[in-house]
């Protein structure tokens, strides 16, 4: 059973086929999404392969393992491991499942992030109060990629 660190959700304005076409490519995909992000100016894939991509951001070095999609007509699973280093500052590690339903209106999207981990001091401060702010900068950034699709 996985211990929940973070669990929202939001409307997205785009076409459910336009988010399936995306998740095709997870590369793609996630460095789009983690453009996004709050604070990060700089995003490079270095990486990826059938179930895992590696990119570097200004902040430090992502990799996303594991990588999971399940679809059906009007639902899409989708699933992966993180590993992120923040500089020298910090590591963290998480679970992430993302579930996005057609709507008759664009797409309803729910994350969930658990298991996370992130040793020492700063990762204490993050783990305990981090998971509001990193959750809801994670569905924004979700909904800001997808909305430019």
């Amino acid at each position: 059973m996985r211990r929940t660190w973070f669990d929202g959700s939001g409307k997205i304005d785009c076409s459910f086929q336009d988010l399936l076409n995306s998740l095709d490519n997870p590369g793609t995909f996630f460095e789009g999404v983690v453009a996004c992000m709050s604070g990060i100016s700089s995003v490079e894939l270095l990486e990826q392969g059938t179930d895992f991509v590696k990119i570097r951001t200004n902040e430090g070095f992502m990799a996303r393992t594991n990588i999971t999609k399940r679809s059906e007509p009007d639902r899409i699973h989708f699933e992966f491991d993180e590993e992120y280093q923040a500089g020298k500052m910090v590591t963290t590690y998480s679970h992430y499942q993302d579930e996005f339903l057609k709507t008759e209106n664009g797409v309803r999207h729910r994350t969930v992030i658990s298991d996370v981990k992130a040793p020492g001091l700063m990762g204490f401060f993050y783990r305990k109060f981090g998971s509001r702010n990193i959750g809801k900068a994670v569905l924004e950034s979700y909904k800001t990629y997808l909305e430019r699709l």
